[in-house]
């Protein structure tokens, strides 16, 4: 077949097959006495080979090294090809977050689209020091830098970046409440538990009332935070998970805290001293010398009468604990 009839047949231009040609891909393998190109039916099939090969993303150099190298393996082929893909498509999504962010901000014009992709370069620094004095050196004006900066802020791993970051979205405000909010729904734990610090930096209303909604969270560490906030706005419902916590040795110091607060000041020591002997008969070890000192700060009858049954405790670290605790409250009387 002459050049012409392969290119009608195949649908590749005679520009192409041309190129083929003086690269030494596919080279007809005979000549009209016109001089024009001849294509054999090996040649054809060498070409549809060459097309098929280029359809999974092969360069025109991997081709050739294909086709030249008889022990090329097919799987390692494919491999590199999905390798490849992985690279393409995490450069996309990244393209695609940048310009997600470049429209969250609702640029009016070209100068907030470059300040926007300023702000981004300076959050996306290689070196974490520069990455920490960038975000120092925010100011936390206007709300179009929010979300960049909320997003730097989820992804960061730095600790001291991450409360630099922390630091500059507390002074946004509430700004940057609703992108945190959705970052505590993340499949993503270290995403949702850089949300939940930063909500907690803000510190605000707002910011307070998102995390006591996240009081049944699946994630223990974000219901833990959670259960501390609903503590501290009097809600006797965290009880248990604060007694969780507690025996789990999970932030218990705070959470014991929070139950002496819930007894002291919204008049649950009864209750709260009840779970605590409860959960006390179900215990064992260390967990148990933590539930002796949770007692603390809870006041009344019912604390001190446990306190008194625990001073003859087998676990002598739970019955000195009693007995110093009972001499603090006496001594305070």
């Amino acid at each position: 077949m002459l050049i012409g009839e392969v290119s009608a047949q195949s649908g590749i231009s005679a520009r192409m097959l041309r190129h083929y040609d003086r690269i030494g891909l596919v080279s007809p393998t005979g000549r009209t006495q016109g001089g024009y190109r001849q294509y054999s039916d090996d040649d054809v099939r060498r070409l549809f080979h060459v097309e098929g090969l280029r359809s999974l993303g092969l360069s025109l150099q991997d081709i050739a090294d294909v086709l030249g190298d008889l022990s090329f393996s097919p799987a390692a082929m494919v491999e590199q090809l999905v390798a490849r893909t992985h690279d393409r498509l995490a450069r996309e999504e990244e393209l695609l977050r940048r310009l997600g962010q470049v429209r969250a901000s609702d640029p009016a014009a070209w100068s907030d689209v470059l300040r926007t992709i300023g702000l981004m370069r300076g959050l996306d620094a290689g070196d974490p020091s520069a990455r920490q004095r960038f975000a120092l050196s925010l100011t936390g004006e206007g709300d179009r830098d929010v979300v960049p900066l909320a997003e730097a802020a989820l992804k960061e791993a730095d600790p001291n970046v991450a409360g630099a970051l922390d630091w500059a979205l507390a002074r946004t405000g509430d700004s940057a409440i609703p992108v945190l909010a959705e970052a505590l729904e993340s499949p993503v734990p270290e995403r949702r538990r850089r949300a939940l610090a930063a909500l907690v930096k803000i510190g605000s209303p707002r910011a307070t009332a998102v995390l006591a909604d996240a009081f049944r969270h699946p994630d223990p560490v974000v219901s833990g935070r959670a259960a501390l906030v609903r503590a501290a706005r009097g809600e006797a419902d965290a009880v248990p998970a604060l007694i969780g916590l507690v025996v789990e040795g999970r932030d218990d110091v705070d959470a014991a805290d929070a139950l002496g607060g819930l007894a002291s000041r919204h008049g649950r020591a009864d209750e709260i001293a009840r779970a605590i002997a409860d959960e006390l008969t179900r215990a064992t070890g260390a967990a148990r010398r933590r539930l002796a000192s949770a007692l603390a700060d809870v006041p009344g009858p019912r604390a001190e009468a446990t306190l008194t049954g625990l001073v003859d405790d087998p676990d002598r670290g739970v019955a000195l604990t009693a007995t110093f605790l009972l001499r603090a409250r006496r001594s305070d009387a």
